[in-house]
């Protein structure tokens, strides 16, 4: 019957290092040597914040009335729908009026919330409907803003 061997390979080493809170073996290695120099350390606890520069994205709306209404549908809407929705208003809540077709905004956005797609729309100041387009909403007359 074979017997297996220890090995000391690169694999191994690092899951001794992330034993211990590191994440590579090279980390543990400075570690060790700074330990051995009599160097004090500390490792991972200083979080310095930094922003990402801003990238330009472009959005093509489901639909345009003929009013000037915007109406975008959605079955889902996930947070990057919400975080992209939130961002136009900022830049052009002015030129553009947005409004929300929703399969069901009783659909809460998260399992772990208790916020409807309703609430996040009457939060941010966004109309809403399910299912279909309200009369009324084809019925208005043009506001250019």
């Amino acid at each position: 019957m074979a017997t297996k061997k220890k090995t000391t390979s690169k694999l191994s080493e690092e899951k001794v290092g992330l034993k211990y809170g590191f994440r590579s073996g090279l980390e543990e290695r400075i570690a060790e040597k700074l330990t051995s120099q009599g160097v004090g350390f500390s490792f991972e606890e200083l979080v310095i914040p930094y922003t990402t520069p801003p990238k330009a994205h472009r959005y093509t709306p489901d639909f345009e009335l003929e009013n000037g209404i915007i109406i975008e549908s959605k079955g889902r809407f996930l947070t990057a729908d919400r975080q992209k929705h939130i961002l136009l208003k900022q830049q052009h809540g002015d030129t553009y009026d947005i409004r929300f077709v929703f399969s069901s905004s009783k659909a809460k956005i998260s399992k772990r919330s208790l916020t409807t797609y309703a609430m996040w729309c009457e939060k941010q100041g966004f109309l809403y409907a399910d299912k279909e387009i309200p009369a009324a909403w084809l019925a208005e007359k043009r506001n250019d803003i």
